[in-house]
């Protein structure tokens, strides 16, 4: 598929910029998919108003690729389940983004099972090319953009992403099926090479950026880039974020998300870059920096499971559990900060979600 078949208000909305939570993956005490709750969790992000969701990423946990786990399929299709209804309903667009991994044959394989189950654009993680030169994983990416659209992804070295310079970036918005990029560095520099890579490229107006950075978002959606290029000055913003941290509290990221495309901050700016601080200290809590992001798929949970939406913070790694101090830590910032929580637009739907 060609990014000239995607429907014209998912491409609007994708460019306007929405919020984009990155999917958990419910389980219940025995480790196996809870249906129920991860419809439920795929409700609460749409009614929310996140414009988009990604599936099979991260946050939704690379085993569940694993023969002997055998989801990938399955969360997939629940999730397309999920999104016709909403749409159905509602005539509201929702991007739909499948992650994908691996060497060459197990990503076109994972690109060419989301296309067929539906979705808009395959989220590409290069992790497994931690040694590779340029231009052996550019060659990985256009075999899978021949598939369908491509979302880059520049994940930070700390949970097993790569340095990858501005050289990169350049030629990867050059290939022609690339719609977006998310950019995780957790680093300003590196983050700064993909949007001098993109503006390079001359497909600014066509590649969308999106923050990943969880240690940074409301910087990174306050801020416009002026890069300079042989053609003069190029203006670009980052549009919106992809985020495992918009899988919690989602309905205060939209909130916070349609304020910034609205304002012209000439009276709230010092406001809000307060808010940018309480918000990346809550991150901190969640995702665990303290011991460097060990925690960061049970730290969410946590998170869900206080507010009903999960019945505990099980993963399919049984070594995955909350690090020494880090339940004090969302403790903390749930009392510090509790009109960041959505607490009550949860606990008014939440049954209606699970029925």
């Amino acid at each position: 598929m060609k990014k000239s078949e995607l429907p014209e208000n998912v491409v609007d909305a994708l460019h306007k910029g929405v919020v984009i939570p990155a999917l958990p993956l419910a389980l219940d005490h025995n480790r196996k998919l809870d249906v129920r709750r991860q419809r439920a969790l795929i409700r609460y992000y749409l009614d929310a108003g996140a414009g988009g969701v990604a599936v099979a990423v991260h946050t939704t946990q690379f085993e569940i690729r694993l023969p002997e786990i055998g989801l990938y399929k399955p969360v997939l299709e629940i999730a397309k389940e999920e999104f016709d209804n909403y749409v159905s309903r509602t005539k509201k667009p929702v991007i739909r983004i499948a992650g994908v991994i691996g060497k060459t044959d197990q990503a076109v394989g994972e690109a060419q099972l989301a296309l067929k189950t539906g979705y808009h654009a395959v989220l590409l993680s290069l992790a497994a090319f931690a040694d590779a030169s340029n231009d052996t994983i550019l060659e990985h990416c256009r075999k899978v953009a021949e598939v369908m659209p491509v979302v880059g992804f520049y994940l930070q070295p700390a949970v097993g992403g790569r340095k990858l310079d501005v050289n990169f970036w350049r030629e990867f918005a050059r290939i022609e099926n690339v719609i977006a990029v998310k950019m995780a560095p957790f680093n300003r520099y590196q983050t700064l090479d993909v949007v001098r890579g993109v503006v390079e490229s001359g497909r600014a107006d066509e590649i969308a950026l999106y923050t990943g950075n969880d240690d940074n978002i409301l910087i990174d959606l306050l801020s416009e880039y002026s890069i300079s290029t042989g053609d003069g000055i190029v203006k670009k913003r980052i549009a919106g974020g992809l985020l495992g941290h918009w899988a919690v509290w989602t309905r205060s990221a939209v909130k916070l998300l349609d304020r910034i495309h609205q304002s012209n901050f000439k009276d709230d700016l010092q406001q809000l870059l307060t808010l940018g601080i309480k918000i990346t200290d809550s991150n901190a809590a969640f995702f665990d920096v303290a011991n460097n992001f060990a925690g960061c798929i049970v730290g969410i949970h946590e998170v869900l499971r206080r507010q009903g939406l999960l019945e505990g913070i099980w993963t399919l790694n049984k070594n995955e559990v909350l690090s020494p101090g880090q339940k004090e830590e969302i403790d903390r910032v749930y009392a510090a900060y509790p009109e960041l929580n959505d607490d009550a637009f949860v606990a008014e739907n939440r049954d209606r979600w699970l029925s």
